[in-house]
Protein backbone atom coordinates (compact mmCIF):
# COMPACT_ATOMS: atom_id res chain seq x y z
CA UNK A 1 0.00 0.00 0.00
CA UNK A 2 1.41 3.47 -0.69
CA UNK A 3 2.32 5.51 1.84
CA UNK A 4 4.20 8.82 2.95
CA UNK A 5 7.76 8.13 4.69
CA UNK A 6 9.02 11.36 5.30
CA UNK A 7 10.50 13.90 2.91
CA UNK A 8 13.28 13.96 0.27
CA UNK A 9 13.68 17.38 0.15
CA UNK A 10 13.11 21.18 0.56
CA UNK A 11 13.83 23.78 -2.68
CA UNK A 12 15.22 26.85 -2.28
CA UNK A 13 15.03 29.31 -5.15
CA UNK A 14 18.87 31.67 -4.60
CA UNK A 15 19.29 34.66 -6.60
CA UNK A 16 23.12 33.52 -5.91
CA UNK A 17 23.52 29.50 -5.84
CA UNK A 18 27.36 29.80 -5.42
CA UNK A 19 26.66 31.86 -2.04
CA UNK A 20 23.76 29.78 -1.12
CA UNK A 21 25.12 26.42 -1.77
CA UNK A 22 28.96 27.69 0.14
CA UNK A 23 26.65 29.12 2.99
CA UNK A 24 24.92 25.79 3.31
CA UNK A 25 27.72 23.75 2.78
CA UNK A 26 30.68 25.60 4.73
CA UNK A 27 29.01 27.30 7.63
CA UNK A 28 26.10 25.14 8.56
CA UNK A 29 27.85 21.62 7.36
CA UNK A 30 25.54 20.25 5.12
CA UNK A 31 27.31 17.83 2.49
CA UNK A 32 27.00 18.52 -1.59
CA UNK A 33 25.24 15.67 -2.81
CA UNK A 34 24.91 16.64 -6.48
CA UNK A 35 24.85 19.36 -9.29
CA UNK A 36 23.33 19.85 -12.52
CA UNK A 37 22.51 22.34 -15.00
CA UNK A 38 23.89 25.32 -16.34
CA UNK A 39 23.05 29.38 -15.65
CA UNK A 40 19.75 29.77 -14.16
CA UNK A 41 18.98 26.22 -14.55
CA UNK A 42 21.67 25.43 -12.13
CA UNK A 43 21.01 23.18 -9.25
CA UNK A 44 22.41 21.80 -6.07
CA UNK A 45 21.50 19.18 -3.58
CA UNK A 46 22.49 18.93 -0.36
CA UNK A 47 22.39 16.84 2.77
CA UNK A 48 21.39 17.71 6.17
CA UNK A 49 21.34 13.87 7.47
CA UNK A 50 19.00 11.42 7.99
CA UNK A 51 17.82 11.58 4.43
CA UNK A 52 17.05 15.36 4.78
CA UNK A 53 17.81 17.04 1.04
CA UNK A 54 17.99 21.06 0.77
CA UNK A 55 18.01 21.71 -2.64
CA UNK A 56 18.72 25.02 -4.50
CA UNK A 57 17.83 26.70 -7.25
CA UNK A 58 19.75 28.95 -9.62
CA UNK A 59 17.32 32.30 -11.18
CA UNK A 60 15.54 33.66 -7.76
CA UNK A 61 14.84 37.48 -8.14
CA UNK A 62 14.28 39.76 -5.11
CA UNK A 63 13.59 40.01 -1.67
CA UNK A 64 11.84 36.73 -0.59
CA UNK A 65 7.69 37.29 -0.14
CA UNK A 66 6.34 35.73 3.04
CA UNK A 67 3.90 32.82 2.05
CA UNK A 68 3.07 29.41 2.52
CA UNK A 69 6.91 28.65 3.84
CA UNK A 70 7.50 30.30 7.17
CA UNK A 71 10.88 28.83 7.83
CA UNK A 72 13.37 26.46 7.56
CA UNK A 73 14.28 24.56 10.62
CA UNK A 74 17.33 22.32 11.11
CA UNK A 75 17.76 19.87 14.59
CA UNK A 76 21.12 20.20 15.99
CA UNK A 77 22.33 19.64 19.33
CA UNK A 78 24.25 23.49 19.82
CA UNK A 79 21.87 25.97 18.75
CA UNK A 80 24.29 28.71 20.84
CA UNK A 81 27.04 27.20 18.55
CA UNK A 82 25.44 27.16 15.35
CA UNK A 83 23.78 30.70 15.57
CA UNK A 84 27.42 31.60 16.33
CA UNK A 85 28.67 29.88 12.88
CA UNK A 86 25.77 31.89 10.63
CA UNK A 87 26.54 35.20 13.10
CA UNK A 88 30.17 34.80 11.76
CA UNK A 89 29.21 34.51 8.51
CA UNK A 90 27.81 37.51 8.53
CA UNK A 91 24.17 36.29 8.74
CA UNK A 92 21.21 38.84 10.70
CA UNK A 93 19.98 37.10 13.16
CA UNK A 94 16.52 37.87 14.42
CA UNK A 95 15.91 35.57 17.68
CA UNK A 96 19.16 35.01 19.99
CA UNK A 97 19.35 31.44 21.29
CA UNK A 98 16.44 31.33 23.83
CA UNK A 99 15.30 28.32 25.50
CA UNK A 100 11.22 27.85 25.03
CA UNK A 101 8.21 25.20 26.44
CA UNK A 102 6.43 24.88 23.43
CA UNK A 103 2.99 24.43 24.60
CA UNK A 104 1.87 21.26 23.26
CA UNK A 105 0.55 18.29 24.74
CA UNK A 106 3.05 16.65 26.10
CA UNK A 107 4.79 19.97 26.56
CA UNK A 108 8.11 20.15 24.25
CA UNK A 109 11.30 22.25 25.76
CA UNK A 110 13.63 23.13 23.23
CA UNK A 111 16.29 25.82 22.48
CA UNK A 112 15.68 27.96 19.73
CA UNK A 113 17.61 31.07 17.55
CA UNK A 114 16.39 32.60 14.43
CA UNK A 115 18.75 33.73 11.50
CA UNK A 116 18.25 34.74 7.64
CA UNK A 117 20.21 33.16 5.35
CA UNK A 118 22.27 34.17 2.31
CA UNK A 119 19.11 34.91 0.01
CA UNK A 120 16.89 36.25 3.17
CA UNK A 121 15.21 33.48 4.07
CA UNK A 122 14.17 32.41 7.72
CA UNK A 123 16.33 29.74 9.17
CA UNK A 124 15.81 28.18 12.68
CA UNK A 125 18.23 26.10 14.72
CA UNK A 126 16.44 24.00 17.10
CA UNK A 127 17.91 21.75 19.74
CA UNK A 128 15.12 19.59 21.38
CA UNK A 129 12.92 16.55 20.85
Amino acid sequence: MASINGFHHLALKARDIEKSVAFYRDVLGLKEKRRWGEGDGRVAMLDAGGGNILEIFAGGTGPKPDGVLVHLAFRTSDTDGMLAKARAAGCEVTVEPKSVQIPSTPPLPARIAFCKGPDGELIEFFQGA
